[in-house]
């Protein structure tokens, strides 16, 4: 690579990845890799977890 070049880890598929505004699918090494990240998101397969707590100000569960 070129000196002042930063590259980057794919974090698809973990191959080097040009960090350049040449590279239009960084920080992607390919569209595939691009394709296959937004695929996973449309799948919910990448879930950002949620730690469940009871709202203070929400009105107690019926006991009916």
């Amino acid at each position: 690579m070129a000196k002042g070049v930063t590259v980057v880890r794919c974090p698809q598929c973990g191959g080097e990845s040009v960090w350049s505004t040449d590279n239009r699918f960084r920080p992607f090494c390919s569209e595939r890799c691009k394709q296959i990240d937004l695929g996973a998101w449309a799948s919910e397969a990448y879930r950002v977890p949620v730690l469940e707590t009871t709202d203070p100000l929400d009105p107690p569960p019926s006991t009916e």
